[in-house]
């Protein structure tokens, strides 16, 4: 994985985790890899990795079953959503929006752009 300077680690590899629910790489209740395998992996510190896991669990995506490991959970994925779309809507879009207009693209143009992906 490569990281970018434009936001922490950890928050990187919560969407690195996020959207391997969300494309169910990873489906609920499936055993995820273990801090130190994630770690290893992406060649982070592991200390990295758990700060991203204690995120996740805050937001009830992942769980901990104590000496088995972390695991997805159960409504992992409408979780995600939720957030992800709220976010979406309250940050990303108005400034898209914006841009379309200053660009003079039709909403017809957008809808067809939105369909054909």
């Amino acid at each position: 994985m490569q990281f970018t300077n434009d936001k922490p680690i950890y928050q990187q590899i919560v969407d690195l985790v996020v959207k391997k629910i969300l494309t169910e790489e990873w489906r609920a209740e499936d055993k995820i890899l273990s801090v130190r395998d994630l770690g290893a992996a992406l060649e982070v510190n592991p200390n990295t990795v758990m700060r991203a896991y204690d995120k996740l669990q805050q937001d009830e995506v992942i769980f901990n079953k104590r000496g088995l490991g972390f695991f997805v959970s159960p409504d992992a994925i409408s979780k995600i959503r939720k957030e992800r779309k709220a976010q979406f809507l309250h940050e990303e879009a108005p400034q898209f929006f914006q841009t379309a207009k200053l660009l003079h693209i039709s909403i017809d143009e957008l809808i067809d752009l939105y369909n054909r992906n």
